[in-house]
């Protein structure tokens, strides 16, 4: 499919936005994946390609977070390894399972978070006491919210997120970085399964890549820097945008 200039600059917007809004917040893939089926890029190619771009965003976000010492990857190894894990096991399933009633679900669930971080104004300014091991964390949600990556995708960094939080007691800066190193992983490993299953775009994936690439390492500085409140904000509103869009598709 040969894309021209002007859709290709197109993209590029789409893919910086994407990948700003995704650094801070999780999410992007909701504004990046509805773009390129919009294009009339078949459904299973617009998620490999999907794929692409947002793998270059999520490695510039995670980059900037390692590089200041919000995430460590030394301590992240076992989380590591199970959000590649998973994320394959997502990529597998995806080609043998309607993945239907996922559109009806995320946009329900990232309500649900929406209104959790909307009435919980203090939520994720400091760390607090964790709720369950590191292990038992890593072996239930990391894998999960992997599998679900490479199964459909969009939302997972706003899961990862959430779930730092609530279990470990991280704060939300804090938070964002670990989701977003293994947003970066989960990524990569559905990227591999889709190298030889599957179509990539690679003339608009690359285009939306150079965009993912500013944005992502834009949106990473800003919520350094900001912290919580910005993290929050963006958090709820990529939520209720979700679910907002969910809504005006279904009424």
């Amino acid at each position: 499919m040969h894309f021209p200039l002007e859709i290709l600059l197109f993209l590029f917007i789409v893919g910086l936005f994407a990948g700003f809004v995704d650094s801070i917040a999780g999410g992007g893939g909701m504004i990046a994946l509805p773009t390129l089926l919009a294009f009339g890029i078949p459904p299973i190619a617009s998620l490999a390609t999907n794929k692409f771009q947002s793998t270059f965003g999520s490695f510039f976000a995670s980059l900037y977070y390692v590089r200041h010492k919000y995430a460590e990857l030394s301590k992240m190894k076992l989380m590591i390894i199970l959000s590649f894990v998973g994320s394959m096991l997502g990529s597998f399933l995806m080609f043998n399972i309607d993945s239907g009633i996922l559109k009806i679900l995320i946009p329900l669930m990232t309500f649900c978070i929406g209104m959790y971080f909307l009435f919980s104004p203090n939520i994720g300014s400091v760390d607090k006491n964790k709720k369950m091991s590191v292990l038992f964390f890593s072996f239930t949600f990391v894998l999960a919210i992997a599998f679900y990556d490479g199964f459909f995708g969009p939302g997972a960094g706003s899961f990862f997120a959430l779930t730092f939080v609530v279990f470990l007691g991280f704060n939300l800066t804090k938070a964002t970085a670990h989701a977003k190193v293994l947003n970066f992983v989960s990524n990569l490993s559905s990227l591999i399964f889709y190298l030889f299953f599957a179509k990539i775009y690679y003339g608009a994936g690359l285009a939306m890549a150079f965009g993912q690439i500013i944005g992502a390492s834009l949106g990473a500085k800003l919520a350094v820097k900001k912290g919580q409140k910005l993290i929050r904000f963006f958090i709820v509103l990529v939520s209720f945008a979700i679910f907002g869009k969910w809504m005006y598709g279904q009424f």
